[in-house]
């Protein structure tokens, strides 16, 4: 198992606030985290409906230690709250989720989501403005054209960097339920949005209309057995899409075979074993989130105790299962009293598709190595992470004699928790959302 260790804490707050790590707002809370494609961008969304762009610091020779250093480079209001007067609910500006559209020329587009709408968002650079204008005069204001007499020819300026972000699409009015995820497409054209019973198709180039893929809302209401928890495409197929459910089983569909999705082409489930069965099984076998590897040969889920990994080639059982915190499962009843049970941790896979990660309570996040089949437990807190300080492995004592190194399972902080996590997709470098904090490690530095 890599060894990580703490490369540069951000405090993620609003602009010209400052605030204990202890005393923060709801709308600071982070609920969103991703890289983009070549890992130089990290960016965050969070309850307030606010954007946070971090970019990755160039290599100096005069201070070569500080590459992989991420700072902010934009910050913008992505949504805002909301009120449905037909049905009288009020929008949240929570940011649900964000996803990276490859880079096609010098500026980053980037899709984010609340609810109910999916916004694309372009960020550019401006380092020159236009001045010498013939018809406004160097405050803006129109010149009269009778004081005009002669031509001149606009030129461009050098001026102090800018980085600008603008709203190109609104894709709006397509979803009754929440939106849980969004994925874009590997033919770089269309992406598809997620809500509890259905799943929509969009052009990235047309805000109008949207094509339904999948719908599973029965007649009655009342027969309604299971949502869809998360979606999201192939890597490489582009007709070729996955979703999971609140039952814990993942279907694979192929949008060439009909225009709506109802059948599927694969049936992914996990039998339960009936001697394990208990109130609590149904809810802790709903998949919280489902990604691709970047291969496209396994997918890989969560649900409330474990990381499952399957095989796109065999539906029955998953290839691998590993155990998150399992600890946890003589504490369901107390887990479902104060609703953490129903807490929805997300699952990230490195490169390479060797090492996949995950969160759990207490600031703790789990790694696990496919390779050597080892797993460690590390912390994201702030009390006992110095900049560059190797992050110790920590370890969850169930019962008898607690060892000094280990914490009690008792103890456990469940108002702590990480459940957004994202690997740089060719780097040892993580980023790890801890309520309000954002914590950047990268894999130690000899």
């Amino acid at each position: 198992m890599k060894c990580f260790s703490r490369y540069l804490p951000y405090l993620f707050r609003p602009p010209s606030t400052i605030l204990s790590s202890t005393c923060h707002t709801e709308a600071d809370i982070i609920s969103t985290v991703e890289f983009n494609s070549s890992g130089e961008l990290l960016a965050t969304g969070d309850k307030g409906g606010r954007v946070v762009v971090f970019q990755r610091e160039q290599e100096s020779k005069s201070q070569p230690q500080r590459r992989g250093e991420y700072n902010v480079y934009s910050t913008f209001q992505s949504h805002e709250p909301e009120f449905d007067y037909l049905k009288s609910l009020e929008i949240e500006e929570k940011i649900n989720k964000i996803k990276w559209l490859p880079q096609q020329n010098a500026a980053y587009f980037l899709l984010s989501t609340n609810d109910k709408t999916v916004k694309l968002w372009k960020i550019s650079e401006r380092d020159k403005r236009p001045e010498g204008y013939n018809l406004k005069d160097e405050d803006g204001r129109i010149r009269d054209p009778s004081t005009i007499t002669t031509l001149r020819v606009p030129v461009l300026q050098p001026m102090d960097l800018m980085v600008e972000a603008t709203a190109r699409r609104v894709f709006s009015n397509a979803h009754t339920y929440h939106i849980n995820s969004i994925s874009v497409n590997s033919d770089l054209q269309t992406f598809i949005s997620t809500d509890d019973l259905r799943i929509n198709l969009w052009n990235l180039e047309i805000t109008d209309r949207s094509f339904n893929i999948v719908d599973i809302k029965p007649a009655n209401m009342e027969e309604l057995t299971e949502v869809i928890t998360s979606a999201e495409f192939h890597p490489q197929e582009c007709n070729t899409f996955a979703y999971s459910s609140s039952k814990g089983s993942i279907r694979l569909c192929d949008m060439r075979q009909a225009a709506l999705c109802d059948k599927h082409c694969k049936y992914f489930e996990e039998p339960e074993d009936p001697s394990t069965r208990s109130f609590f099984s149904e809810i802790i076998s709903s998949i919280s989130d489902v990604k691709f590897s970047h291969s496209g040969r396994y997918l890989m889920t969560r649900d409330y105790l474990t990381v499952k990994v399957w095989d796109l080639q065999m539906e029955n059982k998953p290839l691998e299962t590993y155990q998150v915190h399992d600890y946890l499962r003589g504490k369901l009843c107390s887990l479902y009293e104060n609703d953490c049970i129903f807490d929805k941790f997300e699952c990230v896979w490195n490169g390479s598709d060797s090492v996949i990660m995950t969160g759990s309570y207490n600031n703790f996040f789990r790694m696990f190595d496919r390779n050597t089949k080892r797993d460690v437990t590390l912390e994201a807190s702030r009390e006992n992470s110095k900049p560059r300080a190797i992050l110790k492995p920590r370890k969850v004592c169930v019962g008898g004699k607690r060892r000094k190194d280990e914490i009690s399972v008792d103890s456990l902080d469940f108002s702590k928790k990480i459940l957004h996590t994202t690997w740089h997709p060719h780097e040892n470098i993580i980023a790890v959302a801890a309520t309000n904090n954002l914590y950047i490690f990268q894999d130690k530095v000899n």
